[in-house]
């Protein structure tokens, strides 16, 4: 667990040494480019959860579970006989 710390601690100081060799105008280039993709990103999440959940065909729907498998209930039972075996001492 330290080792993942030193090499998370590692990257980030190595990233803000990068960051704080760029000048100033580039920083805020970047920053601005950085958040109009947030901004942009939320607006499309946004818009497709309004066009998804206005849809008419947009249904819960909650049925019985049907087609259990033979496999898995043979399978039960065989953990069961082995469980329910008497214990040689």
């Amino acid at each position: 667990m330290k080792k993942l710390r030193d090499k998370i601690e590692h990257f980030v100081l190595t990233t803000e040494i990068h960051w704080k060799a760029l000048s100033v105008e580039k920083q805020r280039l970047l920053t601005k480019v950085f958040f109009g993709g947030y901004c942009l990103l939320t607006v499309i999440v946004i818009i497709h959860v309004i066009v998804s959940t206005g849809q008419k065909s947009n249904t819960i729907s909650i049925d019985h579970i049907d087609g259990i498998s033979t496999k898995l209930v043979e399978k039960a039972s065989e953990q069961n006989n082995l469980i329910e075996s008497p214990i040689k001492k």
